[in-house]
């Protein structure tokens, strides 16, 4: 509480939420976690700003400072996360030429908070096509840069030219090569940055051809069991190096349906973990653990978790 009255005495004008021990299971895809110290969320074209005087006297004042997107691949400890959280979501939407940037021809840029579906249905609008494999995919603009996200043969890497950052006190925007990114990999992981936005390469299309995309992609996860209960997506990241796709590394072992507490390898998906309705963030984490062993005890594998654990305790 002091931290806060002292820095919104001097900090920038701040339009948005912030709470106290807020539940982090309310903003993770997994409905899993305990309560971040103080969680923070900025609105509008002022985050910035206030992100950064944020950033700084966080920094000064020796306060940890998680920043967090749609809450997708992500599982928080039970004991939840100490210092600060400063939640993205509320800078949202298709970025304008008052925050230093245009839309250009064949160009499309998205802030970082902005909803993955949001995002394809803001480019569906204009008759942008280039982002539809994305569709139905759960988290944010800002994650899915962070994470280079991949599905359907595709990644974020073969349609994004630029990203603006926040990065030791500067805003920065800076073109993107394909080279500097890799399975699920990204220039950004291991930096103290935040991502403020992203520009994307698109082309113009039938709006009607772009949705009936979109709809396919969303149609295709609904299909193999996406949205039947809390998860986080793919447990472990696939390795050509193994022969064949982790899912079926898992199924071949017989391990789909193993539990423990709530937490399970769903009965349909090897490579899927779900959270069954009263799952613990220990629980998924110890499951994941025996998934990793056990396979490396049958084959020789190590599986590369492709969930983020964070938090006291992890």
């Amino acid at each position: 509480m002091e931290f806060m009255t002292n820095f919104n005495s001097q900090a920038p004008a701040f339009t948005g939420l912030f709470r106290f021990n807020e539940p982090l299971a309310d903003h993770t895809t997994f409905k899993v976690g305990g309560p971040a110290d103080l969680w923070i969320r900025p609105e509008g074209a002022g985050f910035p700003a206030y992100a950064a005087a944020l950033l700084e006297a966080a920094g000064k004042g020796g306060i940890p400072v998680f920043i967090l997107g749609g809450g997708a691949n992500l599982v928080v400890s039970d004991r939840g996360i100490r210092g600060i959280v400063l939640d993205t979501t509320g800078y949202a939407g298709v970025e304008d030429e008052s925050e230093g940037v245009s839309e250009g021809e064949g160009l499309l840029r998205f802030r970082a908070g902005t909803t993955v579906d949001r995002a394809l249905e803001e480019a569906a609008a204009r008759s942008c096509s280039g982002l539809e494999f994305l569709a139905g995919m759960p988290g944010s603009i800002g994650g899915a840069l962070w994470m280079n996200a991949r599905c359907y043969d595709r990644e974020i890497a073969d349609v994004i030219t630029g990203v603006r950052l926040l990065e030791g006190g500067r805003i920065l925007t800076m073109t993107q090569d394909k080279k500097d990114y890799g399975y699920k990999k990204s220039p950004f992981q291991g930096r103290s940055l935040v991502i403020l936005g992203g520009v994307f390469s698109v082309t113009k299309k039938d709006p009607a051809f772009i949705r009936e995309e979109m709809e396919s992609r969303r149609k295709d996860r609904e299909k193999k069991g996406h949205y039947r209960f809390p998860s986080a997506g793919s447990a472990f990241k696939n390795n050509r190096e193994f022969g064949k796709p982790t899912g079926k590394i898992i199924d071949e072992l017989g391990l789909r349906g193993l539990s423990r507490g709530d937490a399970q390898i769903a009965p349909w998906h090897g490579n899927l973990i779900i959270n069954r309705g009263r799952a613990r963030a220990g629980d998924i984490r110890a499951l994941l653990d025996e998934v990793q062993e056990r396979v490396h005890t049958a084959l020789g594998f190590t599986l590369e978790p492709e969930i983020i654990f964070t938090g006291e305790g992890f």
